[in-house]
């Protein structure tokens, strides 16, 4: 069976549950000048959160809490009117407007453009997912962005604000490549960066070490050979360069053998995330072409860790991205659907709490 027809059928077993779930839906107005038949459809299906924002269209949200306030660090979706393929070519992203709440709830301030891609002295096109972090005194955004040779690498900006302005690095982050840089610091002050993506993200023409720029669009391995891993390396102390060498975060199943290739439901994709919850690291990620957020734990930050389920149900459109972040001692998920447009490039962030059960175990989420 191919794979588009094995995601049909997925889709349709769990998307029927889903719309019947009692929830609210968002009475926001849209942006921009999306379909008003999409408009008609997407308002019959029954939403587990509203959009944090419909002034325009965000995805991708990177989530923290800095100095008791939450800011929100979101791709900023637009049209491009560029047909919709594999290489994720429509997704053609300049800046980021970073967002800001004080709670849960509360009110959304949208500090406007934060970062702009003309302000990088070495991007081509394509601004996508970010993330951020924070050391003595300083902001740090890092970002995916394609060269003007076409590949991804990633970069990093910095700020006296968390709101930005930010300030590019004349240069990208020497041995970076790929897309969706998440950043994780430990209890014991560490800082390491989880990057990688498939498909669109480039990740599999790195497969030998150095781009292969004829190489597969897709997964680029057999299908019985264990599954191309995301990436995690240590951050310098300065947070601008890798200490060390980019190393695999393998993910095994519960008698220990990494996951493969055609292992769709639970192999990693994009969208990785750490974090920490009573003394286990949970490495939380898409299975991207399966619209699936799942998560493995593991006893360290560089893992192996164990494929332990799904978390999250596909959302409307074609995958979601993802943060987690403690806030005042409740844990919640920030992640993106197309609500707004019902378009898989303009899509809209919302949060909901997420719930740890007393084995470890996260409670599944039906957006």
């Amino acid at each position: 069976m191919s794979n588009q027809s094995k995601t049909g059928k997925l889709l349709l077993t769990l998307l029927v549950p889903v719309c019947i779930l009692n929830a609210c839906t968002s009475t926001g107005k849209k942006p921009g000048n999306a379909d008003s038949s999409k408009k008609e459809e997407t308002s019959k299906v029954k939403y587990l959160s509203e959009p944090l924002i419909s002034s325009i269209y965000t995805a991708d949200p990177s989530a923290h809490v800095f100095a008791g306030k939450i800011y929100i660090y979101p791709s900023h979706d637009i049209d491009a009117g560029i047909p919709e393929n594999d290489n994720g070519d429509h997704f053609a992203m300049k800046d980021y407007h970073i967002l800001s709440m004080d709670s849960i709830g509360g009110k959304v301030t949208d500090h406007g453009v934060g970062f702009d891609i003309k302000d990088i002295p070495w991007a081509g096109r394509q601004l996508w997912a970010p993330d951020a972090a924070y050391k003595n005194g300083t902001y740090y955004l890092y970002f995916p962005v394609k060269d003007k040779k076409d590949v991804f690498r990633i970069g990093v900006a910095t700020s006296s604000h968390p709101e930005g302005p930010f300030k590019a690095e004349p240069e990208p982050i020497a041995g970076s490549y790929s897309i969706d840089p998440a950043v994780f610091t430990d209890t014991d002050g560490k800082t390491y960066m989880y990057f990688g993506g498939i498909w669109g993200g480039q990740l599999q023409r790195w497969i030998t070490g150095k781009y292969d720029a004829t190489g597969s669009k897709t997964d680029s391995k057999q299908e019985d050979a264990p599954a191309i891993n995301c990436k995690v390396v240590l951050l310098n102390p300065d947070m601008k360069n890798f200490d060390g060498k980019v190393k695999d975060v393998v993910i095994v199943d519960s008698v220990g053998k990494p996951l493969l290739t055609k292992d769709h439901n639970r192999r990693f994709f994009e969208g990785s995330w750490m974090h920490k919850y009573d003394g286990k690291y949970y490495f939380t990620y898409s299975t991207g072409d399966t619209h699936f957020l799942c998560y493995a734990t593991g006893s360290s930050p560089l893992g192996p860790f164990t494929y332990k389920g799904i978390f999250m149900t596909p959302v409307q459109g074609w995958t979601t991205h993802h943060s987690i972040v403690e806030i005042k001692g409740k844990w919640y998920i920030f992640y993106h659907d197309t609500e707004l447009s019902g378009k898989t490039h303009l899509r809209n962030i919302k949060v909901t709490e997420l719930h740890h059960n007393a084995d470890g175990s996260i409670k599944l989420i039906n957006p």
